[in-house]
């Protein structure tokens, strides 16, 4: 079968080497891909967004797959473009359409399924530029640290996390009144904050059956130690050792079971991945965020662990028959190193030259910001590479990542050499 991939970034790249590698898989096509991708399939110089221009992909290529990639086009309906459209109707998707996009695209519509369903998940209220002041009354309620976020998409970026309540109130303003998110922040969802460690669940659901993918944690500050601005992620482990049995048996049937009877209660049809964030307090599990697609980077630690065909797992989700696939995961440890240009996450130089990737043995090297110019590998974006390993434990995945990592060079290169280093205590 001919299968179109959309998207552009490091999981985009983990999930063309994944599908590539099925019996199932004929064409592979990627819209609009990196400079790594290329090894994969045929990159299409087309937006994951431009619908248009997509069904011309779908209707020249005779495509019989579609898998969406990044959050954007979902929440802007392109299930739902397919579906209305007599020409792509019958095409299998996996993602949602814009109704269960919006456990993404809405912060505050999020928070309320989650409680109309018993969904444990932090407290919380929902405030816009009209009731500003009543914002500041419940952040004067609240205790530190305080929890602002954009209740729209903003790239990652739209949480923050404040220990002082005259910033907090500053933040709310910038976010409400200054549009400091653009049209995200015009609702901020403020909510009690957790303490605990985090980790990512992934389940892959048809809307009644469902497998669920394995965990990782991941990165998101820029400095080692978890210090610094928040990023897209710098890295990411899998399995994550605290993750065991009885805790995993809590999500389950806490929050994986509840949240696909949700859906179905309430009349929103459901086929792709459900990333949930989750925050572990004490021992129990609280949902931090939904998203409506894999994360980056915790998807190029999560495939290279799953051993069975993704293909099959992808058609048993857009089809319908997901109970029909049997899944198998590998006992070993996934480890990945971003390697991301100099002043990410904010001004970045593009444009510079990569060398050294012949010298990198032994790890998966996931393109995420890359672009070929003039016969030469370039860096074009924040994150640059996402170096997976896979070894026997933390440790083991960790030196080979970091081999790598050493071993390509481009001007202004930065990575953390702490990843995985907090689980280890649990392993």
């Amino acid at each position: 079968m001919n299968i179109l991939l959309l998207g552009s970034g490091g999981r985009e790249n983990a999930f063309a080497w994944k599908i590539s590698q099925s019996p199932l898989c004929g064409k592979l096509f990627i819209a609009p891909g990196n400079a790594g991708s290329t090894r994969f399939g045929t990159n299409i110089a087309v937006s994951a967004t431009d619908f248009d221009k997509i069904k011309e992909v779908v209707v020249d290529n005779d495509i019989n797959l579609v898998v969406v990639g990044p959050e954007d086009p979902l929440v802007k309906g392109i299930r739902d473009y397919f579906e209305s459209d007599p020409l792509l109707c019958h095409i299998p998707m996996v993602g949602p359409g814009k109704a269960g996009a919006m456990l993404e695209g809405s912060k505050d519509f999020s928070k309320k399924f989650m409680f109309r369903n018993g969904i444990p998940t932090a407290k919380y209220a929902t405030f816009s530029s009209e009731n500003i002041e009543s914002g500041m009354e419940f952040l004067e309620s609240m205790s530190a640290p305080y929890v602002l976020k954009a209740d729209g998409l903003a790239a990652g970026k739209g949480v923050l996390i404040l220990d002082n309540l005259s910033d907090a109130k500053k933040e709310l303003r910038s976010m409400l009144i200054d549009s400091k998110f653009g049209e995200a922040s015009s609702t901020v969802v403020i909510e009690e904050f957790l303490s605990g460690i985090e980790l990512s669940v992934f389940v892959l659901t048809d809307g009644k059956d469902y497998v669920i993918l394995p965990e990782a944690k991941d990165y998101k500050r820029i400095g080692e130690g978890d210090t610094g601005l928040n990023t897209g992620g710098m890295g990411a482990v899998s399995p994550v050792p605290f993750a065991d049995s009885s805790f995993m048996e809590k999500v389950e049937e806490r929050i994986v079971k509840p949240t696909i009877q949700g859906l179905a209660n309430e009349g929103i049809p459901y086929a792709g991945f459900i990333f949930i964030g989750l925050m572990r307090v004490d021992s129990d599990p609280f949902v931090i965020e939904y998203n409506v697609r894999m994360g980056d980077p915790e998807t190029e630690v999560v495939l290279p662990r799953i051993q069975s065909d993704l293909v099959e797992l992808l058609i048993g989700s857009a089809t319908g028959k997901l109970k029909d696939v049997a899944m198998e995961i590998s006992d070993q440890t996934a480890l990945t190193v971003i390697m991301a240009s100099r002043g990410y996450p904010g001004e970045i130089e593009k444009g510079k030259t990569i060398s050294g990737m012949e010298d990198c043995v032994g790890s998966l090297v996931f393109h995420a910001g890359t672009t070929m110019k003039d016969g030469n590998l370039q860096t074009s974006g924040g994150r640059v590479f996402a170096i997976t390993s896979v070894g026997a434990n933390i440790a083991d995945a960790k030196e080979k990542s970091m081999q790598c990592a050493h071993c390509i060079d481009f001007d202004g290169k930065y990575f953390r050499r702490d990843i995985g280093e907090d689980l280890m205590k649990f392993a």
